[in-house]
């Protein structure tokens, strides 16, 4: 009798032992399979962390402001001083192989001659007077919503706010003008999440380099994490000689230019996040 109940409790106990190795190794597995699952959601959040900031340059890639913003506005600011000449859209498309708008207007008129109400000794404040006027006429445009943003620049600046992507502008236009741009066409909140770094802030403008370099020293970033989006063969020039990855989105005057050197070139960013450019796609050029 007595060797019945011990075999009734080691059978008990090796059962008992059986029953909670099976519950421990449950235990193990899925405690596993949740360091496993939370290991792969880290992955993910540290690759799409990787990327630090957008730096976009404004005309042509905020919005196709050469073509129906600045060219009009030059030819109204001609007219009101009394020049007699109209840029015509294939004249301007020539003219921005220059950069800066000021630069533009006294190289045109150093290769084709200066116009007869612009005295020799007066040429330098003429220019920079024209380019003010023009400016303003421009802002005036913006203001009236004549100008819209191109298509996919808001999808992208808000899924880069949502996930804390740093976010710049750096341009050869007016500082006044970006500024102005961004506010009326993004909002206020959009904004201020902007670094806007433009005209005259920089000596030598692009394709020099001069432009980001300031952007990525002013902003404390790191250039292996930040891509640069341009639409034509200067800006790209620029931002490859600061060592950033670009982007080139095809605007209506660069879409037949040389982007030798681009990571990547598309027509545009694109509304639809599934066909356009997204932060995945960004963060896969640094690469």
């Amino acid at each position: 009798m007595m060797m019945l109940i011990i075999n009734f409790l080691l059978l008990s106990t090796a059962s008992a032992f059986t029953h909670v190795k099976q519950s421990s190794t449950f235990l193990i597995s899925n405690t596993k399979f949740h360091q496993l699952h939370n290991s792969h959601k880290s992955a993910t959040t540290l690759h799409a962390a990787r990327l630090e900031a957008i730096l976009f340059d404004c005309d042509g890639v905020l919005a196709d402001t050469e073509r129906d913003g600045h060219r009009p506005a030059f030819n109204r600011a001609f007219k009101n001083n009394g020049i007699d000449e109209e840029w015509d859209v294939e004249l301007y498309g020539k003219l921005l192989e220059v950069g800066g708008g000021k630069e533009r207007m006294t190289a045109h008129w150093n290769e084709v001659g200066w116009p007869n109400v612009i005295p020799e000794e007066s040429r330098a404040e003429k220019v920079k007077a024209l380019h003010l006027e023009k400016t303003d006429i421009f802002m005036d445009m913006i203001g009236e919503g004549s100008i819209p943003l191109r298509p996919g620049v808001l999808r992208l600046v808000d899924e880069a706010i949502e996930n804390g992507v740093r976010l710049a502008v750096c341009s050869t236009s007016n500082e006044k003008a970006v500024s102005n741009l961004v506010k009326t066409l993004m909002g206020d909140e959009r904004r201020a999440k902007f670094e806007i770094f433009a005209g005259d802030m920089v000596k030598k403008k692009k394709p020099a380099p001069d432009v980001y370099n300031m952007a990525v020293d002013a902003m404390g970033l790191d250039k292996s994490r930040c891509v640069v989006v341009e639409d034509t063969n200067i800006g790209l020039g620029a931002a490859l000689a600061a060592g950033i990855k670009c982007i080139v989105t095809k605007s209506s005057h660069s879409a037949k230019e040389d982007f030798t050197g681009a990571s990547m070139v598309v027509d545009e960013l694109g509304d639809d996040p599934d066909n356009g450019v997204t932060l995945q796609t960004l963060t896969s050029l640094l690469d």
